[in-house]
């Protein structure tokens, strides 16, 4: 890992994002396909990963990329506050138009749906108490890159947390959006590991909890509903030993694709892994945590598994592309992936304004 951050560590976070989404997806096979163990035979019968060419039409991007794309084109035009807001939420309901062959979640398309950018408070939606999904943890990787610094914790929260709730007002499905933007940024600080999950529970979920009762909308319901979020993750760095931050990882005996699959579903809400915003990052810490430089086993931890697998995958695969470049992952991986040239390009814009 290059200590210094590039703007090609800036490209290779937004391409890599596309490329693991469009992996793990597979044109829908992939995502909705519940047995881990099945996926990996399917791609030793392709010839394994350096053999795939994630290309048009048979890997397109999911609606994940999508509305990555989104934030992150939304954040490169450089506006701050409610300016921002709007323009995102702009950029959202333009993005809702791309979604033939992506399979948007549904709290991603009523939330949209509500959005009225341009008029006061059009960036907000009502309360949904089943807003719990994971559509703001896979679109908001970008707002690291964005604020990286130690010093702008405070504006990615507040990012994070207003976009999210675009969609997603319940908090474990918004603290997602303020997870991915956290790891992100601590792969640009580059912070251990070992140290992510903490940060995210002593660090940003308090500014988190005082911004939304500083704003004042939706209060009540959302502090009805913090706890699940916080309380899982302190489960699950408790269950990897990892929650003095330091280690070393407790790792189950036997994690292989089957088992994966079994202990990746007690991470998650209602057994679907990785389908909300507590788990989605989750997964992709656990995969950062095992896979170290390894683009082959980040991906068939984080990309090839039976849960919500393109939403665990388009976090990790950031975080990596951040970490270690593009260096040792196949070039069919993302030569050809759609939308190539704008997720470089708002990489590229978003490291001119963060340094």
């Amino acid at each position: 890992m290059d200590r210094t951050v590039t703007v090609e560590h800036y490209k290779a976070a937004m391409l890599l994002s596309g490329a693991g989404d469009a992996l793990g997806y597979r044109n829908q096979q992939w995502e909705y396909n519940e047995s881990g163990a099945a996926i990996h035979k399917e791609l030793e019968e392709l010839g394994g990963l350096k053999n795939i060419k994630a290309e048009l039409p048979d890997w397109p991007v999911s609606d994940d990329t999508v509305l990555h794309l989104a934030t992150a084109e939304g954040l490169a035009t450089g506006k701050e506050g409610e300016e921002l807001l709007h323009e995102v939420a702009a950029r959202y309901v333009e993005g809702m138009k791309d979604m033939e062959g992506r399979k948007p979640g549904p709290s991603s398309i009523h939330g949209v749906s509500q959005l009225r950018p341009g008029e006061e408070g059009g960036y907000r939606v009502a309360y949904n108490p089943e807003g719990t999904g994971c559509g703001a943890a896979m679109r908001s990787m970008c707002i690291g890159l964005r604020y990286p610094k130690p010093d702008q914790l405070f504006p990615l929260v507040a990012v994070a947390v207003e976009t999210g709730r675009m969609t997603h007002p319940h908090p474990t499905g918004f603290l997602g959006g303020v997870a991915s933007a956290l790891f992100t940024a601590y792969a640009a600080q580059r912070r251990p590991l070992t140290t992510w999950g903490l940060g995210l529970l002593n660090e940003a979920c308090p500014i988190a909890r005082n911004f939304v009762q500083a704003r004042g909308f939706a209060v009540d319901e959302t502090e009805r509903d913090w706890n699940y979020f916080c309380d899982k993750w302190q489960w699950y760095l408790d269950a990897r030993g990892i929650s003095n931050g330091v280690g070393p990882v407790i790792w189950p005996d036997l994690y292989g694709p089957a088992e994966r699959d079994q202990v990746y579903k007690t991470f998650s809400l209602a057994g679907w892994a990785g389908r909300s915003g507590h788990d989605a990052p989750m997964i992709a810490l656990d995969a950062l945590l095992a896979a170290g430089d390894d683009w082959d086993d980040l991906m068939g931890r984080a990309a090839f598994h039976g849960g919500d697998s393109d939403s665990t995958a388009v976090i990790a695969c950031c975080c990596w592309g951040l970490l270690h470049g593009i260096l040792g992952v196949p070039e069919g991986n993302y030569g050809r992936l759609e939308y190539r040239h704008r997720l470089e390009r708002s990489g590229e814009l978003l490291y001119s304004l963060a340094y």
